[in-house]
């Protein structure tokens, strides 16, 4: 495979990736850090570092507006829920992890 189509194939997994984060609404940050070591968050500080290391002009609010198809506050306001007891203490007791 040449790079301009491996390229073009990450690219394309990645646009599948965010549209279905978009569409998963009822799944929350905390869940997926606790089961896979990164979320929404993650995703969004990882595209503006690939930006910034493009030379790009990006802010972290605007990379979070691509990953989460909406301004952040929008999207916390609609679909975040509360952590429950449980998700928290999973989260703290995976948190080296995500370091």
């Amino acid at each position: 495979m040449n790079e301009q189509t491996k390229l073009e194939l990450e690219a394309a997994a990645f646009r599948r990736l965010v549209s279905h984060l978009q569409e998963r609404t009822d799944v929350q940050n905390i869940d997926m850090m606790n089961l896979t070591g990164f979320c929404r968050n993650c995703l969004s500080k990882w595209y503006l570092a690939a930006a910034e290391e493009k030379g790009e002009v990006m802010d972290y609010g605007q990379a979070r507006e691509i990953v989460y198809g909406m301004p952040y506050d929008e999207w916390k306001a609609k679909h975040q829920l509360e952590a429950t007891a449980e998700q928290k203490a999973a989260f703290e007791e995976s948190k080296p992890a995500h370091d």
